[in-house]
């Protein structure tokens, strides 16, 4: 461990202890060993109802890396428990501004050239700064009025340091205390360091406006900030500057520019199409994060943050939802475990009993809207000791802002009247037929690999056999002629009835599959019972 490092770590230490938390984390092996009641002590402490705000407090002193480790922790109330997530939703990512000439050398050396012929007026006066970057009002030699982002200097080389300490940190107590074993605290350093570094380069930022921007190309009342590639690198990013209203603003004025109505179903409707059709969604959507521009365009800020569900995760959530709107918890829970969100061996009967209840104080009237619902199902699944998926947590966190700031746009908005119908559309795909020839194309390679690997396959599998190296286990116990016979009848006449799904040697090759197994079945059987 080099100066540096222990110079860091022996700041975060004494944090650790100026706040209380080193009695939660544990020191060293030996005062662990030694007293035996550290477990007991340890689950006092966390129930102390002063550990939220010292937590964040404790957070904010140590600095960039560890706020940005409270913000993240502030949206999975499944992992952290409500209270602290509430306490720490309240972090201030602030910071004291870098001067105007450290500004300028960052963007000079970034982009290649001086800010005087890259720019036709470059703003001094920053217009917000945060703990990583501030932002800089200019106009571009052709005229466009832009806003620049700027990362501050040495920020990846500080944020680099503090996270392999908290690493360290992170596994040191999950080894020593029991009780913050079950928050897999290894894992949540490693989906942050992911998430922080995501974060720091802007160039990740460029391309989600670029991909959320297409996504909305057709749609007028939606607006992306336009981005300007050749004034943009991993530490700057220069895009439209926008002039618009805020959120809040919104909600107070009675002017007749704003169509309040037609704010809330856009705003809702824009959000269920990240989610369910493009599968591509801003992971904040805080009335902070969208303006109001002229003719009650809605416009969207601070991409740096996105989820992603792919094609499968996308149409299992919509089938998730219909169900929800449902009130089917019976097939809730088993999407859930289809899902793999849940464990088949959780005890289902007292989940079923308390998700009943909970659908019970929340669908007790008609219902329009969630009303925190979705935040009642994460605290439950937390209950059970299951740790959510995080797009699935960050995808909760959104709909409900989403929700809330339709609702405070039009009070008598029905969000379930817009969700179950897009829900619906996509888990429709998952039957229609069409989807496979539509897949064609994209699995044609994967099918000819298949297609050659097979006799080489089927050769080595058959010389195991031989050989005695292969051993097959079923649940059901085959010893006798009669059970081998069926199996390898039932999976033939099974494979010639099948007549869809994509196609190989002028058959579906679900049915290739399974005459390959029947093959092999037949062959292990004449081994057992011909040949001995």
């Amino acid at each position: 461990m080099d100066k540096k490092t222990k110079g860091r770590l022996g700041e975060i230490r004494q944090a650790i202890k100026k706040y209380g938390f080193d009695e939660i984390l544990g020191q060293t092996a030996k005062s662990k060993i030694r007293n035996r009641d550290d477990d007991t002590k340890a689950t006092s402490l966390l129930l102390d109802d002063e550990v939220p705000v010292k937590l964040r407090l404790m957070l904010q002193e140590l600095g960039t890396t560890f706020i940005k480790l409270g913000q993240l922790l502030s949206t999975r109330p499944d992992i952290v428990g409500e209270k602290i997530s509430g306490e720490l939703a309240n972090l201030q990512d602030d910071n004291p501004a870098i001067s105007y000439e450290q500004v300028k050398k960052i963007v000079e050396r970034e982009l290649n050239g001086n800010i005087d012929e890259l720019f036709e007026d470059f703003s001094q006066q920053h217009l917000a700064t945060a703990s990583i970057g501030q932002v800089h009002e200019a106009k571009l030699i052709t005229g466009e009025r832009v806003a620049v982002k700027v990362q501050k200097e040495g920020i990846t080389d500080k944020i680099d340091l503090d996270i392999r300490i908290m690493k360290y940190v992170a596994n040191r107590a999950d080894k020593l205390n029991s009780n913050l074993r079950k928050l897999n605290l290894p894992g949540i350093m490693e989906e942050f360091d992911r998430s922080i570094h995501k974060e720091i380069d802007y160039n990740n930022e460029f391309m989600n406006m670029q991909r959320i921007e297409l996504n909305f190309e057709d749609n007028p009342e939606i607006h992306i900030p336009e981005t300007y590639s050749e004034y943009c690198s991993s530490k700057v990013l220069t895009m439209e500057f926008i002039d618009g209203t805020k959120l809040n603003d919104v909600y107070v004025s009675d002017s007749e520019e704003f169509d309040k109505k037609l704010l809330a179903k856009n705003v809702l409707d824009s959000y269920l199409q990240q989610l369910f059709i493009d599968g591509f969604f801003h992971g904040d959507p805080h009335p902070g994060n969208i303006m109001i521009l002229e003719d009650n365009v809605l416009c969207y800020l601070d991409l740096g943050m996105m989820g992603f569900f792919d094609e499968e995760f996308k149409k299992n959530l919509s089938e998730l939802m219909i169900l929800f709107v449902d009130q089917d918890v019976d097939g809730l829970i088993n999407q859930l475990m289809y899902m793999d969100i849940l464990d088949y061996d959780i005890e289902t009967r007292t989940l079923k009993r308390d998700m009943n209840d909970l659908f019970g104080r929340y669908f007790g009237v008609e219902l329009n809207r969630f009303d925190g619902v979705l935040e009642e199902l994460l605290n439950l699944m937390q209950e059970y000791g299951v740790i959510l998926p995080n797009e699935f947590v960050t995808m909760a966190r959104g709909l409900s802002m989403v929700e809330a700031i339709a609702e405070n746009l039009d009070p008598q908005i029905d969000v379930f009247a817009s969700i179950k119908p897009i829900a619906k559309q996509v888990a429709k795909e998952r039957i229609d037929p069409k989807r496979y020839f539509k897949s064609k194309k994209s699995n044609i390679i994967l099918y000819e690999h298949m297609i050659q690997a097979l006799p080489k396959l089927l050769t080595r599998t058959i010389h195991k056999i031989d050989n005695e190296e292969l051993q097959f286990k079923f649940e059901v116990d085959i010893t006798d002629k009669v059970s081998i016979i069926a199996l390898i009848s039932a999976l033939i006449v099974g494979s010639s009835v099948v007549s869809f799904g994509p196609m190989v040697f002028d058959m579906p090759l679900i049915s290739l599959i399974g005459y390959i197994i029947a093959i092999i079945l037949s062959i292990i059987g004449i081994k057992r019972y011909v040949l001995k």
